[in-house]
């Protein structure tokens, strides 16, 4: 935990000096330039945008203040466009429209792994959400096997009681920063069910190493100089590669119901398995995952019910009502409220806020052509702060998930946390399963606020991350 809080403190300087220098940068004119010349006669506009800063582009704006940047992108060259940052030039999209377009993908001109190549490949090589079309589907097929509803339930059993002991060993005194402590919960959760075991000491140089790789990702410097995060992400590449590769023999030859021993056993009807390497990248990737996208998306459900004290009590009122700490899986649909103030939390701080994908094929968006070889970005956070999807955006307001109003309803790819399409997150009901479980336990044991004018810093990744750990005033129930 120690570490995490340095972590965490890091953080907030690094984000105040970036946000001083992102202003700062913001200031120098950037000519608005076409991405690329439409073909003669095709009747398609260019992509207009403008590289920003030289050398940094617009890489501290989108790391600071994404929101911001795309709704003043937005304002300024429509749905469509393309801006510089992190040492290339991506087309930003914007809207449910061209959103759902990109993730549907029906003519394939779109690619996850190229897209996300160049930000995540090195850390995530091989992931499943890397590969794509035939593949994809080939190796989705076998993964799907650990995610099925009987895996599920199974995933519950273990899961709860590692919540209850997570948060027992929780002792909030003042402003407790929640962020970097569910961190820690969702790791050890993910180590249990995932891995098969408890980690003791050694979870945490596991989460430093899942930390270091996520990180690498969004490294300015992109290269392998001595000091850099590029760098210690590879290290701690290398590290987890060791660590499951290791376990690989044992987790074959036993019978246990962890994923990582369903990955290892799991097969087709027509005989296909993963092989160790595989299972290593599998691994990794599911990890991250899970317990990066769970974090941040508990941790910002808690923010708001401590903003919204009369939504807090709503929801605990609902997990009074169930008489057990340990949720069971036909208990998940009974907590009403809660998974109302998870959809919105969901919307308002999309914990994968963009989705990377690569053009291998001349197409376009909304009339405006965008070549093959060509970054794209499909804005889903900044989406779903959108008018006219959504009232009042930027409003906490659940019961826009409810009856009649279902304002996630006005467009098939309004509210989109999950993406789409063919890779539509594989372990979303996973995910939701987990975080109401945390915090169903969360609010039987604490009851929590934050200042009435208080709003978490956050810098962004492909999601957003509270960089001051998102200190909460806790006390037990």
């Amino acid at each position: 935990m120690t570490s995490m809080l340095t972590s965490t403190v890091k953080s907030t300087v690094v984000r105040r000096f970036q946000t001083t220098v992102a202003a700062a940068a913001q200031r120098v004119p950037a000519p608005v330039r076409p991405l690329a010349t439409p073909p003669p006669g095709s009747g398609l506009e260019p992509v207009l945008g403008d590289y920003g800063p030289p050398i940094l582009g617009h890489s501290l704006t989108v790391t600071t203040d994404l929101l911001g940047f795309a709704r003043e992108r937005y304002r300024r060259y429509g749905p469509v466009q393309w801006a510089g940052g992190f040492g290339t030039r991506m087309v930003i999209v914007l809207g449910p429209e061209p959103i759902g377009r990109g993730l549907v993908n029906r003519d394939k001109a779109f690619a996850n792994g190229p897209g996300w190549e160049y930000f995540i490949g090195p850390f995530f090589h091989r992931g499943v959400m890397l590969m794509d079309f035939d593949e994809h589907h080939r190796h989705r097929r076998i993964m799907q096997q650990a995610f099925t509803r009987d895996r599920l339930l199974g995933y519950l059993d273990v899961m709860n009681p590692a919540i209850a002991r997570g948060l027992a060993q929780w002792q909030p005194r003042g402003r407790f920063p929640i962020y970097p402590a569910l961190k820690r919960l969702t790791l050890d959760i993910a180590t249990e069910v995932f891995v098969g075991g408890k980690l003791g000491p050694e979870a945490d140089r596991l989460n430093e190493a899942f930390v270091d790789t996520v990180r690498g990702g969004q490294a300015l410097i992109r290269a392998d100089v001595p000091g850099g995060i590029w760098r210690r992400g590879l290290r701690a590449r290398r590290q987890l590669e060791r660590y499951f590769a290791e376990r690989i023999p044992a987790k074959r030859a036993g019978g246990g119901s962890d994923l990582f021993s369903v990955l290892c056993r799991a097969e087709t009807d027509d005989g296909q398995r993963f092989t160790d390497a595989d299972v290593v990248n599998h691994m990794i990737f599911l990890l991250m995952a899970a317990h990066d996208t769970s974090t941040v998306t508990a941790a910002m459900m808690a923010y708001y019910l401590g903003k919204h004290p009369e939504w807090q009590e709503r929801v605990r009122a609902e997990s009074m009502a169930l008489g057990t700490e340990r949720i069971g899986y036909a208990d998940l649909d009974r907590l009403r409220s809660l998974d109302l103030v998870l959809k919105e939390s969901l919307r308002m701080s999309a914990p994968v806020g963009v989705l990377m994908r690569r053009a291998i094929a001349d197409t376009e968006l909304e009339g405006r052509y965008i070549p093959a070889g060509a970054r794209v970005v499909l804005g889903v956070y900044p989406t779903q702060r959108m008018e006219p999807w959504w009232s009042n955006p930027d409003v906490f307001d659940p019961e826009r998930f409810a009856e009649p109003r279902r304002e996630d309803k006005s467009h098939r790819f309004a509210w989109m946390p999950f993406g789409g399409g063919a890779h539509k997150c594989i372990g979303m009901h996973f995910g939701t399963m987990e975080v109401k479980a945390i915090m169903h336990q969360l609010l039987l044991r604490y009851t929590w606020s934050v200042p009435e004018d208080y709003e978490p810093p956050m810098t962004y990744g492909t999601g957003p991350i509270p960089a001051d750990g998102l200190p909460l005033r806790m006390r037990a129930i």
